[in-house]
């Protein structure tokens, strides 16, 4: 891996929008980039081939709560890491599992020395720390990891934002010291990423960029939103966030989210993007196309034997009629969930390839402006 790990290839003259490569162990990454959501090391219903060549990912990402429960650091290691376990040879990024942690609700309890929580699986007690949250990415062996933070929720009162994003700093400094204490296990550097929070309140998230910042890492994820707040709070912060980042380091928007979501945001500086939602909502029959949202099960789709998005040059695109798709969401056929999630993964990729493009020509906010309405539409 080369010494500059992010390089901006061209800003955008009318917005914050940016156009970067990010640079790992496993391959560059063109930026801004959707990573699509691979919790237990895979994309649900989804080849690896399949991410690679049709739907053109260029990273993925990873749960490390689930892949601490299953298969377990144990298998992981013996594989010699999870590109080697799961057969992806691009980046990957793995989470804290603070999101996973503030999921789980009553099963939790949060200290000072970190989160103890029931396993969704067996009850089993699990104790996560900053510490061992580390040394647990560490053998999962992801490209980009992430610093263990608390997930404020929302609504919650100014003054349990400010003590849960001060609880985060102590934790990112436990987590940056047990980093810089430890090496890869798997011969090839690891990025640690911290995450900004303070909830809605904007002098917090000022609070907390400015305290990140200066400790100086090499890529900064903003966390806490998409987690209930109205859309516009989340571009307010995002907007307010950006300001003050440096321009030099990626900028990940942690969970986020609707394809308008990311075009606004992008819009606002961000560079990276995951979210559940392309497959979750496939497997439920929502699928997104280059002309709106359609949702497969409605009767107006029973005797539609056009492809399912003519605009895309994707397999599944072009080759299965929107009435097949409908009869087999409606059979529950495991085909049907892997056609639409990989239809809404070659969406939301093309998407973030049409925003470089347009950011590259100049023509970003006009295109934004244009498309948001369109690809946002219920057909």
């Amino acid at each position: 891996m080369t010494e500059e790990f992010f390089i901006i290839l061209h800003k955008d003259s009318s917005t914050k929008a940016r156009v970067g490569i990010l640079k790992t162990a496993h391959g560059e990454i063109e930026t801004p980039i959707f990573m699509p959501v691979g919790t237990q090391g895979t994309v649900k219903a989804v080849h690896m081939r399949e991410l690679e060549h049709d739907i053109d990912a260029k990273i993925i990402l990873a749960n490390t709560y689930h892949l601490y429960l299953r298969p377990g650091l144990s298998i992981l290691e013996q594989a010699g890491g999870i590109h080697l376990f799961n057969s992806w040879k691009k980046p990957i990024l793995s989470d804290s599992g603070g999101y996973q942690v503030y999921s789980l609700g009553e099963r939790r309890k949060i200290t000072e020395d970190g989160a103890i929580f029931q396993s969704h699986i067996d009850g089993k007690k699990i104790f996560f720390t900053p510490e061992n949250v580390i040394d647990i990415q560490r053998s999962i062996g992801a490209d980009i990891i992430m610093a263990f933070d608390e997930c404020t929720p929302y609504p919650c009162d100014y003054s349990y934002a400010k003590k849960s994003m001060e609880l985060t700093h102590r934790w990112l400094q436990r987590s940056m010291k047990r980093f810089n204490a430890t090496s890869p296990k798997y011969n090839y550097p690891q990025i640690l990423f911290p995450i900004i929070q303070g909830s809605i309140y904007k002098d917090l998230r000022i609070e907390s960029t400015k305290f990140i910042t200066d400790l100086d890492f090499r890529g900064i994820a903003i966390g806490g939103l998409s987690v209930g707040e109205p859309t516009e709070n989340m571009y307010d912060i995002t907007n307010i966030v950006t300001d003050y980042l440096p321009e030099n380091k990626p900028r990940y928007l942690m969970g986020v989210g609707t394809p308008a979501n990311i075009l606004e945001c992008i819009a606002l500086g961000i560079d990276m993007f995951d979210c559940v939602m392309p497959t979750r909502n496939a497997r439920n029959g929502m699928i997104f196309t280059t002309e709106g949202i359609i949702n497969i099960k409605n009767q107006k789709w029973k005797h539609d034997f056009s492809p399912i998005d003519k605009n895309l040059d994707g397999y599944v695109s072009q080759n299965y009629s929107k009435s097949f798709l409908r009869h087999l969401i409606i059979a529950k056929e495991i085909l049907g969930a892997q056609i639409a999630s990989i239809q809404n993964l070659c969406f939301y990729l093309w998407l973030v390839k049409q925003a470089r493009k347009h950011i590259f020509e100049g023509t970003f906010a006009e295109w934004k402006k244009n498309i948001v309405p369109i690809i946002s539409q219920k057909l």
